[in-house]
């Protein structure tokens, strides 16, 4: 047995899997939330494992992974972690202030625990960091953006990063040799165009907050709104990012956060809701012909996380218009729900259309291992 500790470690959460690496099997996993210590969380975390089924009291992890969300420029791979990294990892939370603090808790909360372990931080940008500089620069001034940061940094690299593999392992083709988009749709989501195994281009830029519509994101729109309810009716900078973060996506344009009860509201004849599906695939199939023509070709589209998944409806509303690029849906494959990995495409179809349920905790146990066998 080769045991993995994998934490995703939040501002107020603590999610967690324990992996046989051997097998990659699943002994434990559990979820803390309304945390306000992540030491007290950590310690019921080992609670929780110790006293599971099976039982696991006695077995410690060989290694600890943990996600980190922003890694900026300065991490494009998986690393182990030091007083370094940890500094460097602070130092980055002014461009994800909502996440980076609690993953370094996390990460100093686990290393307390297991001290004589190694411990490695995945970042959720690093997959990113192979784009272009035409794809990740923004036309803005260049001093103030070399002073600030300001770049596309890309988000969701674990899950893209996995389902690319997966992708490549379900065609039975060598991922070096495929042209891929690969679109997580979750409550936050977004696109990404791969070629030969590395991101050319993604959606979600400096924050999660640019590309597609997402559950209470905004996604894509003109900047200038910003400056105008500024100038119109005082919004100010906090008042902004509630409206773009929270109150905007999917919840802005129904009242709704949740796609499944979005679509049972259309399909009731709920007007807003049927607009909201029809703008989220709209911007979807946006992203979808754009990465097309940046790929120079397209061998896979691949739906993935929770709305990708498991929404039939909105693969179909997404797929079925985009005929005249080579994508077709097979309705019977589509209906299917659950079953992991599969593709519902057409037969002959000239673009395979895939449903590849992500991993991001196994992906981050294997990077860890790729890191600590090389």
């Amino acid at each position: 047995m080769k045991p993995i500790l994998v934490v995703n470690s939040g501002s107020s959460s603590l999610k967690y899997q324990l992996i046989d690496m051997v097998t990659e099997e699943v002994l434990a996993h559990g979820l803390l939330e309304r945390v306000s210590d992540h030491g007290v969380a950590f310690a019921q975390m080992l609670k929780e494992i110790a006293a599971g089924e099976p039982r696991l009291e006695g077995i410690s992890p060989v290694a600890v992974g943990h996600r980190v969300v922003h890694g900026g420029t300065a991490f494009s791979q998986a690393t182990v972690v030091t007083d370094q990294v940890l500094t460097q990892i602070h130092e980055l939370a002014s461009l994800a202030p909502l996440h980076n603090p609690g993953n370094l808790a996390g990460i100093e909360a686990a290393i307390a625990a297991f001290p004589d372990v190694p411990h490695v931080a995945v970042f959720d940008t690093a997959f990113h960091q192979s784009l272009a500089p035409a794809s990740y620069t923004y036309a803005i001034d260049t001093a103030v953006a070399s002073k600030h940061h300001i770049r596309r940094y890309g988000f969701h690299g674990t899950s893209h990063s996995y389902v690319a593999s997966r992708t490549a392992e379900f065609l039975g083709r060598d991922l070096a040799d495929l042209k891929i988009i690969v679109l997580h749709l979750g409550n936050g989501a977004s696109a990404c165009a791969i070629d030969c195994g590395r991101s050319i281009e993604t959606s979600m830029g400096m924050t999660p907050l640019e590309g597609l519509v997402m559950g209470s994101r905004s996604g894509d729109l003109d900047p200038a709104i910003l400056m105008y309810l500024s100038r119109v009716a005082d919004y100010t900078p906090d008042q902004l990012d509630l409206l773009l973060n929270r109150e905007s996506g999917l919840v802005g344009l129904t009242g709704l956060n949740d796609m499944r009860d979005v679509s049972l509201a259309a399909t009731a004849g709920d007007p807003r809701s049927t607009l909201a599906l029809e703008i989220y695939a709209h911007r979807i199939r946006h992203y979808v012909g754009a990465y097309f023509a940046l790929l120079g070709g397209l061998d896979a589209v691949v739906f993935t996380a929770g709305v990708g998944e498991n929404s039939a409806d909105v693969r179909a509303r997404v797929i079925v218009p985009l005929a005249h690029l080579g994508l077709t849906l097979d309705e019977s494959r589509n209906a299917v729900s659950g079953g992991g990995a599969r593709k519902i495409s057409g037969e002959g179809a000239a673009v395979s259309v895939l449903v590849i349920p992500t991993n991001e905790e196994l992906e981050i146990a294997r990077q860890l291992l790729d890191v600590l066998e090389a």
